[in-house]
């Protein structure tokens, strides 16, 4: 039952005359050059905006907006966290490496300099000098420098405390 000829009765004629295709594509290439509307659709506004105003700011790309300490605290975080991860990996490749590394050794090598360099930091930290502190009153005023020396000593802590 298979058949080689398909029936052209059922298909629609969609054969156009030489005119009359000349004619749709006159119609399709008007329509494809029409004059450009007299109403402008689009507006660009290149004048310049100003450096600052009453603008709220807006949130920019990478870190969120935070306080200078926690944004000191971070950077002290990632820090501290890829220095770990460094000396981790490198103890980590080593022991596998050398497949008798003793895991107790390598702590102590391996975390050693890091000890070291946490313990620099604090001392440098707090090696800063002070800062300067000015006081302004109006009126009368007392200062009492008096200046407590405490010394606490036993197992029972008793604390002595004297001018």
């Amino acid at each position: 039952m298979h058949s080689d000829h398909t029936p052209t009765a059922s298909l629609p004629d969609l054969a156009m005359s030489d005119a009359e295709a000349a004619d749709e594509a006159r119609r399709i290439i008007a329509d494809a050059y029409r004059p450009a509307p007299q109403t402008p659709t689009a507006y660009r506004d290149d004048i310049p905006l100003p450096a600052y105003g009453t603008t709220p700011p807006v949130t920019q790309d990478g870190r969120p907006p935070m306080s200078q300490g926690a944004t000191d605290a971070s950077v002290l975080l990632l820090a501290g966290a890829t220095a770990t991860t460094m000396v981790g990996g490198t103890a980590a490749v080593l022991m596998y490496v050398s497949q008798f590394a003793d895991p107790l050794v390598c702590g102590l090598v391996f975390g050693a300099p890091t000890a070291l360099v946490l313990a620099l930091a604090r001392l440098v930290k707090r090696a800063q000098p002070a800062p300067d502190v000015h006081h302004h009153y109006t009126g009368p005023v007392h200062q009492d420098q008096r200046t407590l020396h405490t010394r606490t000593t036993g197992v029972w802590a008793k604390t002595n405390t004297h001018q």
